[in-house]
């Protein structure tokens, strides 16, 4: 960053290394200065927003995403998206399907966790399961970016966008070890398709890389069919390079995933889909690097930077307070890079 006589004129007055005695003329110029910054803290009080969807339902496919319950396996639904900068992600949507005639109110829970892609976080083995794990999630979520409803992390609200909609597939018990995988789905599947907003309490807070999300939708006596878009993306979805096909796997698959349309569809000529899914937050873009010395008070020096305090910072960034922003980067400086287990 180029900077002036005079601007440096002020930060040696700032740090308390000028004479006691200041000229005039420079008087005069640290009162420009000042303005001049007051006037760039007043612009930086807004971060740069970020959003990325998915775009709007094909009716091609709903699956299955839910907790464990009576008799129910955990089955986990991931599609992925791409942060070019550390982002924030104070929000979420996810559409889906649930059985006709259930009430809103029947939906009891949302959890959201965030992975890497594979070979990250996980422990790589022999591939015998399944027919791949290339560019799949990884074994393991990022802990600091879990967030859920009965932990008080994140809110919800639900609401009808058509009480009556088809998916001309699904898959929902067909999560299959290979060499049996190839199902071609469970059939058709219709309900009423909703739409879930979630806020998340504190924001994900998440560095420049590639990403899965996975929600989970836990539903009183019914289940929870996550809704397919277009691939490749389209508008009103936001395209990316690298787009990846949704994963899939179940609590007796696990650590594993399977790659939704090539391994359990095996539509020909092949079929892959992307899963109804919004993000939104802002970008930070000089924060520091998770897993350096440094992070956390670069990370606090950039907010303050960008947003003029970290008062202003919590305020716009959706966080409660300070204390609650501040502990929120701390986790995000303490994720490390990612990493391969052993």
């Amino acid at each position: 960053m180029i900077q002036s006589h005079t601007t440096m004129k002020l930060r040696r007055i700032c740090d308390g290394v000028t004479p006691a005695v200041v000229p005039a003329r420079l008087r005069v110029g640290v009162a420009v200065a000042t303005m001049i910054a007051s006037l760039s803290l007043a612009r930086a009080a807004s971060a740069d927003p970020y959003f990325f969807s998915t775009g709007t339902p094909d009716g091609l496919l709903g699956t299955l995403s839910q907790p464990v319950g009576k008799g129910n396996l955990e089955t986990e639904t991931a599609d992925d998206f791409i942060l070019t900068e550390t982002t924030t992600i104070a929000q979420a949507t996810i559409e889906g399907l649930v059985p006709t005639g259930t009430a809103l109110t029947d939906i009891d829970n949302v959890e959201v966790e965030f992975y890497h892609v594979f070979p990250n976080d996980s422990v790589v083995l022999p591939v015998v399961r399944v027919p791949s794990r290339a560019n799949s999630p990884a074994d393991v979520e990022i802990g600091s970016a879990t967030r859920d409803g009965e932990r008080g992390t994140l809110s919800f609200r639900a609401e009808v966008l058509n009480a009556s909609f088809q998916a001309l597939n699904s898959v929902s018990d067909g999560v299959n070890p290979a060499p049996a995988n190839l199902t071609h789905g469970d059939g058709a599947a219709r309900g009423e398709e909703v739409r879930i907003t979630i806020t998340f309490t504190p924001p994900v807070v998440l560095p420049a890389d590639h990403y899965f999300f996975r929600p989970e939708v836990e539903v009183a006596a019914g289940q929870f069919l996550f809704l397919s878009t277009p691939k490749p993306l389209v508008p009103p979805g936001t395209p990316f390079v690298g787009d990846l096909q949704a994963w899939i796997r179940n609590s007796a698959l696990k650590p594993d995933w399977l790659r939704i349309g090539t391994d359990i569809i095996g539509d020909v000529p092949l079929r892959t889909f992307n899963m109804a899914v919004s993000l939104a937050g802002d970008t930070v873009p000089e924060a520091g690097l998770p897993g350096t010395a440094n992070c956390h008070g670069r990370s606090v020096l950039a907010l303050t930077e960008q947003f003029g305090s970290l008062e202003a910072a919590a305020r716009a960034m959706g966080f409660s307070s300070v204390k609650a922003l501040q502990q929120t980067f701390k986790g995000f400086c303490e994720q490390g890079r990612s990493r391969t287990l052993r």
